[in-house]
């Protein structure tokens, strides 16, 4: 027992009545198989006291122990036993430009050195700030007038429903805050974004959704199509069924519609054809302002900019993070368009003041770094080079389909994702609780390549800069994990 009375990691292990899951559920971090039974570190030990690991199965991790990663270089990390892995996922999909970039790390250090911290609260401000926000403007898919700052995609689109709220009453319409998102959406895990986000692990035992948020249907296409049903058709019919929610609740009581163009974590699921030109047809008829959450896509990873303008959505605003400072330092933001932006002013003036904001909003060092991180995406062209390198990831993506395993494989510029399947021909899911895709995700580790499991799809979103022989490097990697994944199953006997 530890001084506070609880059992040690050691004695946890050994713990005769403690049962390790045979499985995984996607979101149990490593498994370490092959080290199950090895004596954990040290340090392995001071994690597993210290630290709760989110999205993490923290029953397994106590039996398990972390993966340490100590350094980073480009594509690459390297472990506290010196092993390189391609780092397919960019981190959480943030790591745009890579790991180890001497260029940001100098604007960190120069910034530190001249403005470590200021605020924009009370009518403060500093140049980059400013700056960055007119870039963003500029950049922006959806009519910008002003930039809010966060720190994190979470906040913005915690904002977003706040802003919504604020902005129906500042208008007259207090019934009218209810906010639609999507079945298998991802849109972070404040009380009011997890609510958004559409996917069960989320929700459960956290007693959410909050009221007023409402979930409309998953629209990947693969699963969900009817016998017979053109893409089109089926894009139809996703419109008509959030026709239908919209009446069944009142248009009167619907303040806003959120969507990501690629839906990541929910399985990297790109939109049927005409989908977002069906969904803004109906937003347009009951005035429902349309937020694109642009935090995974925003910033080259489709190829353009962001992925309103790859799938032309036309959102009344975006929230981004991530990417725009390639996860060198903590950053996210939201624009708000000129309609919003004179209702906020006209509340402000009726109230006193505008009263929301965090101490971190649009800090120094984050938004010299994402000065720093758009210069180096437009100088070194980002855009072309990931428009050039994604026919060679896409086509080593699409071959996995000639695996047994998987049965969709689904992606564009460099996002993407395969789906493992028990019966190709059904399209049929192994049972969850098997917990393939996570020992996929293992293997693929074993081999040298962090990717992430999203239920038993395995999803690739690897740094911007990546270049040709890399991509056969992962996807060599991973067609041998597929292969391991496989015999897995086989000698496990897993059944349907």
């Amino acid at each position: 027992m530890n001084k506070m009375g609880f059992p040690t990691c050691d004695q946890n292990r050994k713990t005769a009545d403690f049962q390790l899951p045979r499985t995984v559920s996607d979101h149990t971090g490593p498994l370490r198989m092959e080290n199950l039974m090895a004596p954990l570190s040290n340090t392995d030990m001071r994690d597993i006291e210290t630290l709760v690991h989110p999205y993490t199965n923290l029953a397994t991790h106590r039996q398990s122990g972390p993966i340490v990663i100590e350094r980073a270089k480009g594509i690459r990390v390297y472990d506290q036993h010196g092993k390189p892995y391609i780092e397919g996922m960019s981190g959480l999909w943030c790591a745009s430009l890579g790991f180890g970039n001497d260029e940001i790390a100098e604007t960190a250090r120069e910034q530190i050195a001249n403005l470590s911290y200021t605020h924009l609260f009370a009518s403060r401000s500093h140049e980059s700030a400013i700056e960055l926000a007119e870039k963003i403007k500029e950049m922006s898919p959806a009519p910008a007038s002003k930039v809010f700052f966060t720190s994190s995609g979470s906040e913005a689109n915690d904002t977003q429903v706040k802003l919504l709220w604020y902005y129906n009453n500042a208008r007259g319409k207090p019934e009218k805050k209810k906010i639609i998102s999507r079945l298998k959406g991802y849109h972070g895990v404040t009380v009011a974004s997890a609510s958004l986000t559409g996917l069960p692990a989320n929700h459960t035992d956290f007693d959410l959704p909050i009221a007023g948020i409402l979930h409309t249907d998953c629209p990947h296409y693969y699963h969900f199509a009817e016998a017979g049903e053109s893409e089109a058709d089926f894009s139809r019919r996703m419109a008509q069924n959030l026709e239908a929610l919209i009446q069944e609740q009142g248009p009167e009581t619907i303040a806003g519609f959120i969507a990501e163009p690629i839906m990541g974590a929910g399985g990297v699921i790109l939109p049927p054809e005409n989908y977002f030109q069906e969904i803004k047809k109906v937003l347009d008829a009951h005035d429902i302002l349309f937020i694109a959450d642009e935090v995974i896509c925003g910033f080259h990873r489709t190829g353009e900019a962001f992925g309103s303008l790859t799938f032309d959505m036309e959102p009344d605003s975006i929230s981004i993070a991530k990417a725009i400072t390639s996860a060198y330092a903590p950053l996210g933001a939201l624009t708000v368009n000129e309609d919003m932006y004179q209702a906020m002013l006209n509340q402000s003036e009726k109230i006193g003041t505008l009263g929301h904001g965090f101490t971190y909003s649009g800090h120094p060092l984050a938004t010299a770094i994402g000065l720093k991180t758009l210069e180096i995406y437009e100088r070194e062209n980002i855009p072309g080079h990931v428009r050039t390198v994604s026919a060679i990831f896409l086509e080593r993506l699409n071959r996995l389909a000639d695996h047994d395993l998987i049965g969709e494989t689904r992606g564009i510029g460099l996002i993407g994702a395969a789906e493992i399947v028990s019966d190709k021909g059904r399209k049929q899911s192994f049972d969850p609780s098997h917990g393939v895709g996570a020992i996929a995700a293992e293997f693929c580790r074993d081999e040298g390549i962090i990717l992430r499991p999203l239920g038993d799809s395995i999803g690739f979103c690897p740094p911007l800069i990546i270049q040709e022989d890399d991509i056969h490097e992962l996807f060599d990697g991973v067609e041998k994990a597929l292969d391991r994944t496989q015999a897995w199953i086989q000698e496990s006997g897993i059944q349907n």
